[in-house]
């Protein structure tokens, strides 16, 4: 992994747990021919604020530690599944209905998917 992309990566994951987001999962595309990007962070929130919270925690930190700004973010409006681009890092933050009726962990099965601890 990039020096890098292992920053975004990690600045990423900083932002989720700042704002308390759990179950995060972290999808490897690596070994999948032409992914759409290297990786899904996948993690859950219980509220639409608790959405915003969290979208707005890994911008900031993105930005204020890294430089980094998204390409793209969708999803704001309603805050139930809240995407955001970062090209080689795609970020959803979801609620828990969503989070199971979409399963991105299991789209890809050659995906290798590594769950974080959760932190108390």
């Amino acid at each position: 992994m990039q020096k890098s992309i292992k920053q975004l990566l990690d600045t990423i994951i900083e932002g989720i747990q700042e704002k308390k987001g759990h179950r995060i999962v972290i999808a490897d595309f690596s070994g999948i021919k032409d992914p759409i990007c290297k990786y899904f962070v996948i993690c859950q929130a219980n509220s639409s604020t608790q959405i915003e919270a969290i979208a707005g925690s890994v911008s900031d930190m993105t930005r204020q530690k890294l430089g980094e700004k998204a390409i793209g973010v969708s999803g704001l409006d309603n805050a139930y599944w809240v995407a955001i681009d970062y090209g080689d890092i795609m970020v959803h933050i979801l609620q828990p209905q969503a989070r199971e009726f979409y399963d991105l962990e299991h789209l890809w099965e050659d995906a290798k998917l590594s769950e974080l601890p959760e932190e108390y």
